[in-house]
């Protein structure tokens, strides 16, 4: 028997929640719907009272397509609320903060992608996973992804032909680069002379940055090369990078302002060099990165960049082995941009240290307001959080904080 309920609000994935809790996918709240109970969720959902803030989904493979869970909505309820998410988040924690309205990238502004591909009786498929399914959805019109990256799509099912079981699926990493597309590929058979040099030939064919089986690259026709200011830098195979250029600039931008006038800089968590390379422009850093191959593609393109002022590249386990407070008290200002997990070791440590202004970039508002408590608790001020929404239509969010010792 299907039931009526009202949408109270949404969750952290997205879903509408209505008295119960029950759960709804791709509701609003205020929005009246019905559908089939099935354990917490409703299922076979009609929308009986749209909400005002409810908008045709630009793209045709949403309903089908697990990548974006809020083309439903319009986008300044989403702005606002991915504000509100961050807000509740501090004011769970006793904080607050101004939070200037969100940045959002624009549509067709992703650069990379991880597209699973798996070969089929009649051939290949690739693209993304349904929502909560194993299956994959084709999404030639994505509007989600830079049109360079749909060229992954053809390439993805290619691999998929010649280095998939019809059991297992590969997972193909795309890049935009300089050079065109960075591909990085995992789950697939092993490495063996013939398929080497198959690998080569296709890379070719489809005329490729760059690219590598499970971390062994295979071949390079141009260098994928990644700009981070004026430094050119050539990460890893499927090294970490910020999901969209606008995205990076406008965290780079909170970040810039947040530590304007500091001579002496430590970058924590600093992957390929996305804050510390820019912030070289202006002083000396010290970025120290857990990845080896990152720290050292940073290092090599700060020697080989004109007019930055010197950096300093450590491979550091920070979360085994944090940077002391005597450690930190040498610098002016500390960038940290750790996993979703959080550095709560780290944040320890800089709650003992006495630097003067810390920026701290994440994903993952829950986390950020646990290791925000802490460092206010040590006599920080938490003066701004700006939000930055460069997982357009996901329930995903970053943002970039600036706190400064009382």
């Amino acid at each position: 028997m299907r039931e009526s309920v009202t949408i109270e609000r949404l969750g952290h994935q997205g879903d509408g929640i209505a008295a119960g809790p029950v759960f709804v996918p791709r509701a609003l709240p205020g929005e009246v719907v019905s559908g089939l109970r099935d354990g917490t969720r409703l299922t076979e959902i009609r929308i009986e009272t749209p909400s005002p803030d409810r908008v045709q989904p630009p793209c045709r493979h949403y309903r089908s397509c697990g990548g974006c869970q809020l083309q439903h909505a319009s986008d300044p309820f989403v702005a606002d609320w991915k504000r509100e998410v961050v807000r509740a988040a501090l004011a769970a924690q006793g904080l607050e903060a101004d939070l200037p309205p969100t940045v959002t990238s624009p549509p067709q502004s992703r650069r990379r992608a991880t597209f699973a591909a798996r070969r089929t009786k009649k051939g290949a498929l690739a693209g993304f996973h349904g929502r909560a399914s194993g299956t994959i959805t084709e999404i030639p019109d994505c509007r989600l992804l830079h049109p360079d990256l749909l060229a992954g799509l053809p390439l993805a099912r290619d691999l998929a032909m010649i280095g998939a079981s019809r059991r297992h699926e590969l997972a193909v990493s795309v890049t935009r680069s300089e050079g065109g597309l960075d591909a990085a590929v995992r789950g697939g058979k092993p490495l063996d002379g013939p398929f080497r040099a198959e690998l080569a030939q296709l890379a070719a064919r489809h005329r490729l940055a760059r690219l590598a089986w499970d971390d062994e690259v295979i071949a390079t026709r141009l260098p994928p090369i990644q700009r981070f200011g004026r430094a050119g830098v050539i990460p890893p195979p499927g090294a970490f990078l910020q999901a969209t250029p606008e995205g990076e600039a406008a965290l780079l931008h909170a970040v810039r302002e947040a530590v304007a006038g500091a001579t002496r800089i430590a970058d924590l968590f600093a992957g390929c060099g996305t804050f510390a390379l820019p912030l070289a422009e202006a002083a000396e850093l010290h970025a120290v990165e857990g990845d080896a191959a990152m720290i050292r593609a940073l290092d090599r393109s700060w020697r080989e960049t004109q007019g930055l002022k010197r950096v300093t590249a450590e491979a550091r386990d920070l979360f085994r082995r944090p940077l002391l407070a005597d450690e930190l008290d040498r610098f002016d200002a500390v960038v940290i941009d750790p996993p979703r997990a959080g550095a709560e070791a780290q944040v320890a440590e800089l709650a003992r240290s006495r630097v003067p202004v810390i920026a701290h970039v994440s994903c993952n508002p829950v986390t950020f307001a646990r290791d925000a408590r802490a460092l206010v608790d040590a006599g920080y001020r938490l003066d701004r959080v700006q939000v930055v929404d460069q997982f357009r239509w996901s329930a995903h969010l970053e943002l970039a904080a600036a706190f400064r010792l009382a």
